[in-house]
């Protein structure tokens, strides 16, 4: 691998030297912006669990219901960033909007704490991730080489989960020294997203769309492209899993539960599972690029359904919780970067954020609801069963969702199942 020094498109794939993979200085540049970033943010997510269920004495249900607005509130705003960063082709600048109201709820934060306030603060901070993903993906795309697409998110990826393995790392050294020191984990993570900001707005160039086609047509954004053909398969194949796709802190918490080394290490939990994500990420990249995006994205789930059984599987404790952060690493490696490298494919230059805001707001309302309904299932019936009825149910959802994939799994190239 090495690094373009030019942010304009990389060569196109027939003029690459055979064995060298490309990746732009902007795709690298972004890649740190999400890094300081995510240490922002993780570390804050770290804690979360901990803090709510507590530190202020919440209920597991209180915890799915922010858990799951911490997953999917974004949607909201997902498809408009997506279509306004097409419309006005200012990739940046609408990301740049995003970052910087994340870093304003971080704020929050330090003077708010209550189910009320936090639902405020978590709100804010995940409309600002939902409206800096999709342009960030665009700008990701328009500047690599379209045969090594999955390899350009796998280094953005890799950085990024840097960062989300550096901020759980951060809130646990900090809680170490400063028993109960939550507010000074806020206070670090403002610091690192103020930092972010800064890096976005001073030195991630304004790649458009617009300069590198002149025949792009400004202010058109093909709406009826997005959802039909192979991307109303893909969206649809998305929702389904994220139905069954539980945030990461429940599993956390089960293993808490039973696990003595999982309880004293709890804010490293998060830690583990980036790790093992930055570790998978590039590989499963590449192997996306060479075997196809989707069927890598489908069978990335298998690792997330490996992460549940082990859960409630009688286990050493030390055991069951490396193999589930492995597992959970390899599913998001195969799935994050993967997704939106897909639906890049399959979508054309005057729709691509849209379509990828579009893809991301189909995952994020699942997994609000997902996480959700699974809070209001553990108190129900308890964490194992819940686990279990969970695990089952994904079990069914893989092979079905690979049947109603299987025009774009059996091309060997996403965009050869574009319909005409």
């Amino acid at each position: 691998m090495y690094i373009s020094l030019d942010n304009s498109p990389v060569k196109a794939a027939g003029e690459t030297p055979r064995g060298v993979r490309t990746v732009s200085s902007t795709v690298i540049t972004l890649g740190i912006v999400s890094m300081l970033t995510d240490i922002s943010s993780e570390s804050v997510a770290a804690i979360l669990p901990l803090y709510i269920t507590g530190f202020l004495g919440l209920s597991t249900i209180a915890f799915g219901v922010l858990d799951g607005m911490y997953q999917g509130v974004s949607a909201i705003t997902r498809i408009g960033a997506g279509y306004a960063s097409d419309r006005l082709d200012q990739p940046k600048w609408v990301a740049f909007v995003g970052y910087g109201l994340a870093a304003v709820a971080r704020a929050g934060l330090l003077f708010w704490s209550g189910f009320a306030a936090l639902s405020t603060v978590i709100t804010a901070d995940r409309i600002g991730k939902g409206i800096r993903t999709a342009p960030r993906d665009a700008l990701i795309t328009v500047t690599s080489d379209p045969a090594h697409l999955g390899h350009s998110f796998g280094v953005h990826r890799m950085l990024d989960n840097i960062g989300a393995a550096l901020g759980p790392l951060i809130a646990f050294v900090i809680l170490l020294v400063v028993p109960d020191g939550f507010h000074v984990v806020f206070v670090a993570s403002l610091a690192f997203a103020v930092i972010g900001v800064a890096v976005l707005g001073l030195l991630v160039p304004n790649v458009r769309r617009r300069r590198q086609d002149a025949a792009a047509r400004p202010g058109k954004v093909p709406w009826r492209s997005v959802a039909r053909g192979p991307m109303r398969r893909v969206l649809a194949a998305a929702g389904i899993l994220g139905l069954v796709t539980i945030g990461d802190g429940f599993i956390y918490l089960v293993l808490q539960s039973r696990s003595d080394f999982a309880a004293l290490w709890f804010p490293l939990l998060y830690v583990g599972t980036n790790v093992a994500f930055l570790a998978f990420a590039i590989p499963l990249g590449r192997l996306a690029d060479r075997v196809g995006r989707g069927r890598v994205f489908v069978w990335g789930h298998i690792g997330l359904l490996a992460a549940y059984v082990v859960a409630v599987l009688p286990l050493a404790d030390i055991a069951s919780t490396i193999m589930c952060l492995v597992f959970l690493g390899v599913f998001y490696a195969a799935t994050d970067g993967v997704l939106s490298a897909l639906v890049s494919q399959l979508s054309g230059p005057d729709s691509r954020a849209t379509a990828i805001g579009t893809a991301q707001t189909v995952v994020a309302v699942a997994r609000f609801a997902s996480a959700a309904g699974f809070g209001i299932l553990w108190f129900a019936v308890g964490r194992e069963p819940a686990m279990l009825a969970v695990a089952i149910v994904l079990a069914i959802a893989i092979p079905l969702v690979a049947v109603l994939l299987r025009p774009i799994l059996a091309a060997s190239h996403p965009e050869e199942a574009v319909a005409p």
